[in-house]
C-alpha cells in the first residue's frame, strides 16, 4: 500500500472509530461522568492504571472505584481521613490491590498539593515532539513521598524502554483536542504533536500488518518508531491513528 493510499485508509478508519459511540465500551467512559476539570484528570489517570485485561473487568472496577472515592475524587483526595482510606480496603484489580490505591490516593494528594497537579508536573518536564521524558520525571514525583516497592510497578517508565501503553492513552485522553469529543483535551500546555500512540497488542499487530512498524517487541524503541511512522502521516495530531489502529484490531479483527 502506497503512503496516500494509507493515509486516506487509516484517515478513513479515524472517522469511523472516533465517534462518540466509541465511549460507550471504553474505559474513557469513566473520566467522561465528570464535569470538574480536576475530576476528570484524577479519574482518567485512575482508570487509565487499572486500563488491562477484560474490558468489563476494567469498566466494573472502575466504576466501583469512582464509587469508593464518594464520585468526588479531586474532593476525596485533598480531604480523605485515615479512617476514609480504611474504605478503600479490598479493592483489587488484578494485581493493583488496595496497598496500591491507597498509595495512590496519598501520592495524587501530594501532587496537587505541592506540585500543582498532574498537568503541572507534564507541562514543567515536557519536550518539544516528546513527553515520553516527562512520563519518567513523573514517576520519580509520583514516588517522592514513602511507598510501598511493590506499588512502582503500577506507572510505567518509557527511559526502562517500557512502552508505557496505559499512560500515554491517558495523556491522550487529556491533551488531544477532539471534534469528536472522545478525547477531552483539557491540558491546554501540551499539543497532540507531543504525544505517543498507546501501544499494546492490537494496535502493534496491525501497525505490523501496515508496515507502520518492524519491531517485533512492544517497548520504547518500537514506540520511537511508530510515532515516527504516524507523524510523517499527520505531524499536528499523529495520535489520531489509535482509534483506527485500534478499532482494526479489536472489532475487526485485521
Amino acid at each position: 500500500m502506497k503512503k496516500s493510499e494509507l493515509k486516506s485508509f487509516l484517515d478513513f478508519k479515524v472517522e469511523q472509530y472516533n465517534t462518540p459511540e466509541f465511549i460507550e465500551s471504553d474505559p474513557i467512559q469513566i473520566p467522561h461522568q465528570f464535569s470538574k476539570k480536576e475530576d476528570i484528570e484524577i479519574a482518567g489517570f485512575l482508570t487509565a492504571t487499572i486500563a488491562w485485561g477484560n474490558r468489563k473487568s476494567i469498566l466494573k472496577n472502575a466504576n466501583r472505584l469512582m464509587e469508593m472515592l464518594d464520585r468526588s475524587p479531586h474532593d476525596f483526595i485533598i480531604n480523605h481521613s485515615e479512617s476514609d482510606l480504611e474504605s478503600l480496603t479490598g479493592f483489587v484489580h488484578r494485581t493493583f490491590n488496595d496497598i496500591d490505591l491507597i498509595y495512590f490516593i496519598s501520592s495524587l494528594k501530594n501532587i496537587y498539593l505541592n506540585h500543582g497537579g498532574i498537568e503541572t508536573v507534564f507541562t514543567q518536564y515536557a519536550e518539544k515532539d516528546s513527553l515520553q521524558p516527562a512520563i519518567h520525571e513523573f514517576k520519580k514525583i509520583f514516588f517522592e513521598i514513602s511507598h510501598p516497592p511493590r506499588t512502582q510497578k503500577h506507572v510505567s517508565d518509557p527511559l526502562k524502554n517500557s512502552a508505557a501503553k496505559r499512560i500515554n492513552m491517558y495523556l491522550r485522553w487529556m491533551v488531544r483536542k477532539d471534534q469528536a469529543g472522545v478525547d477531552f483535551g483539557l491540558w491546554n500546555n501540551l499539543n497532540a504533536s507531543q504525544l505517543s500512540c498507546p501501544l499494546d497488542v492490537h494496535s502493534g499487530n496491525v501497525a505490523r500488518k501496515l508496515k507502520l512498524l518492524k519491531r517485533k517487541t512492544s517497548d520504547a524503541k518500537a514506540l520511537n518508531e511508530l510515532d515516527k511512522a504516524l507523524r510523517k502521516l499527520d505531524a499536528i495530531d499523529p495520535v489520531k491513528y489509535d482509534f483506527a489502529l485500534f478499532g482494526l484490531g479489536v472489532f475487526e479483527k485485521y
